[in-house]
C-alpha cells in the first residue's frame, strides 16, 4: 500500500517530520488518567472483582497494579519483555500489591479473565494469540480487548502517520527510511517487521469468526464527535478504539450471539 516512494517520498517525510517524535500517536490521550476506566468504564471493575485476571502484554505493569488495587484477587501481568517485567515488578511491591500481583512471561495458573490493552495491532500472528488466549482461560473465561486505531484510520499507521493517512500514501519503503534516520540499527524491511500488523476492523471481524471466541460484546468507536462515520463504508476510516468482551465458543448445536 502507498503510492509515493523513492528519493521523493523519503524528502518529503524527512520534511514533513523532521524528528521521530513529529509523526504519530503521543499516547497523551491517557495523561493522568486512568486508562482501564477510559477504554473500558466502571463497569469493568465490577466484572475483575474477586477474579484472577491475566493481563496479557502488561508492559511496566501499570494496569495490572490498577487492577489488583481495584478489586481482583490475583493478577498476573505476562510479558515477552523482562525489563518491563523487572520494572512491573518494583511498582507492583511500591505499591503494596506484590502478594497478588506478579509478572512472568507464561503464566503457571489459568485465570477467569484475560485483559488485552493496545495489542491486537501489534501481534505478529493475532490468530495464534486468540488460541493462546483460549488455553490460559477457565472454563467458562472471558477475554476482554482494546485497541486502537486500527490500521486505515488517519493515525493508524501509529509513529508512521506523520500527518493523517500517510501511511496509506507513501510506500512501506519510503516510511522505513524516514525511520532509520531516527534508528540506524533498523532492520526491519517491512511496518509489519516494526510491530503493526495493519490490523483493519474488518480483518479483527473474520479472526474472532476463525477463532475459538465470539464476541458477547463489541463496541466499535468512531472519532469522537462524528459519530456519523459509523456508516458502513466509512466505517474503516473513522473507528477510533474497538473494545470487545470475547466469550467460549458454544457448541456446535448452540448458536453464538452477537452483541454490539
Amino acid at each position: 500500500m502507498g503510492f509515493i516512494g523513492g528519493t521523493l517520498g523519503y524528502t518529503l517525510l524527512t520534511w514533513i517530520a523532521p524528528r521521530e517524535e513529529s509523526g504519530g500517536l503521543t499516547g497523551e490521550a491517557y495523561a493522568n488518567k486512568s486508562k482501564l476506566q477510559a477504554l473500558l468504564g466502571d463497569r469493568f471493575f465490577d466484572e475483575i472483582r474477586g477474579k484472577t485476571v491475566i493481563d496479557f502484554g502488561c508492559g511496566p505493569g501499570a494496569e495490572a497494579i490498577e487492577m489488583a488495587q481495584r478489586g481482583a484477587a490475583r493478577v498476573i501481568g505476562v510479558d515477552i519483555r523482562q525489563l518491563f517485567l523487572d520494572t512491573a515488578r518494583a511498582r507492583a511491591a511500591d505499591a503494596g500489591v506484590a502478594d497478588r500481583c506478579i509478572f512472568v512471561t507464561e503464566p503457571a495458573e489459568p485465570a477467569d479473565i484475560v485483559v488485552s490493552l493496545d495489542s491486537f495491532e501489534h501481534f505478529d500472528d493475532p490468530a495464534a494469540i486468540l488460541r493462546i488466549m483460549d488455553r490460559y482461560l477457565l472454563p467458562g473465561g472471558k477475554v476482554v480487548a482494546s485497541f486502537g486505531p486500527p490500521w486505515l484510520h488517519p493515525l493508524g499507521g501509529h509513529l508512521f502517520s506523520v500527518f493523517p493517512w500517510a501511511h496509506l500514501i507513501f510506500t512501506d519503503r519510503a516510511l522505513l527510511r524516514w525511520r532509520k534516520r531516527f534508528r540506524p540499527h533498523q532492520k526491519a524491511r517491512t511496518i509489519t517487521e516494526c510491530g503493526l500488523n495493519k490490523m483493519t476492523v474488518g480483518r479483527f471481524e473474520r479472526l474472532i469468526a476463525d477463532s475459538p471466541f465470539r464476541f458477547e460484546r463489541c463496541e466499535i468507536r468512531p472519532i469522537r464527535g462524528h459519530d456519523w462515520l459509523e456508516a458502513p463504508l466509512l466505517r474503516e476510516f473513522g473507528t477510533s478504539v474497538i473494545t470487545c468482551t470475547l466469550a467460549k465458543r458454544a457448541a456446535a448445536s448452540e448458536p453464538a450471539a452477537w452483541v454490539a
